[in-house]
């Protein structure tokens, strides 16, 4: 399976700290914004990335992330010269998608505390797998409705009169017949090429699996100034209480496999002093004990 990170956009709800840098690139806490996506995709065993970003933002995540070799993965980047839906993306990526199964993530999405949202990625075998999260505000989002059976049976973009409390968060995961779907999709009336008319397609072929997270996952959608704040609030209070950090692409490297422990050693050389440094040689102090 490979894996997309759409960093694109004008991040215009975060106007003026946009002036600055791309919203993927803001801080959440410790880290960029686009590390925690970066991360989820690596726990999730996909070692063939793609980044999908702004012709003016693209060298900046180059620079940042490199070929992707310090995570064991491999980095290619398509730009996207205006934003015109997600599901554009596919599109975009077309030809890097090949004839695999492939993983899109939007960029200020962070998932976090349940080992068994991983496994969506291990078992994937064809057709669509999204996920519902409960949410108190429905409205603003992609909302899913189920059936007695808990089965998926509509899914409307944010509608006035939510079906049900289970909004659709920016992670999807789909089998190769993507790109067909994508190249015969419509624009909306915003002139968009809407992600909920690609789940609405595996949904009218009977494809679409709908995995409900858990009771104390956290989604977090840090695109606004106030949730870009409660997210690194989140963040930090979980780091701070529980002595490790979310969004580390090198230790999820490492605990994966993509990353030898020598190798791990070899990066943590090449880092200034700072906390970051820090808990990773506390990563590779923890390995040797055990």
């Amino acid at each position: 399976m490979k894996g997309i990170i759409l960093a694109g956009g004008a991040g215009s709800r975060l106007y003026p700290l946009t002036l600055v840098a791309s919203k993927q690139l803001q801080p959440v806490y410790d880290k960029p914004m686009v590390y925690y996506p970066l991360t989820t995709l690596i726990e999730g065993g996909i070692r063939e990335l793609c980044l999908i970003s702004t012709p003016a933002d693209l060298p900046r995540f180059k620079q940042l992330f490199g070929d992707g070799s310090r995570f064991g993965v491999s980095i290619e980047y398509r730009e996207q010269p205006r934003p015109a839906g997600i599901a554009q993306a596919f599109l975009i990526a077309d030809t890097f998608i090949g004839a695999d199964n492939v993983t899109l993530i939007l960029g200020d999405n962070i998932f976090y505390g349940d080992e068994d949202f991983h496994r969506s990625f291990v078992e994937f075998k064809s057709g669509a797998t999204i996920f519902g999260y409960h949410v108190n505000d429905p409205e603003r989002y992609g909302v899913v409705e189920f059936d007695a059976d808990g089965r998926a049976i509509s899914i409307e973009e944010k509608p006035k009169r939510p079906r049900s409390n289970y909004a659709v968060p920016g992670l999807y995961i789909y089998d190769n017949t993507i790109v067909n779907i994508a190249k015969n999709l419509l624009p909306s009336a915003r002139g968009e090429l809407e992600i909920t008319d690609v789940n609405l397609a595996y949904l009218s072929r009977g494809r679409l699996r709908v995995n409900r997270l858990a009771r104390g996952f956290a989604w977090l959608d840090a695109g606004t100034s106030s949730s870009l704040h409660d997210a690194s609030a989140y963040v930090q209070t979980i780091e701070t209480r529980q002595g490790i950090k979310i969004g580390c692409p090198e230790e999820a490297a490492f605990r994966n496999g993509f990353l030898s422990l020598a190798r791990l050693e070899s990066l943590i050389q090449n880092m200034p002093n700072c906390e970051y440094r820090d808990y990773l040689n506390e990563v590779v102090a923890e390995a040797k004990r055990v």
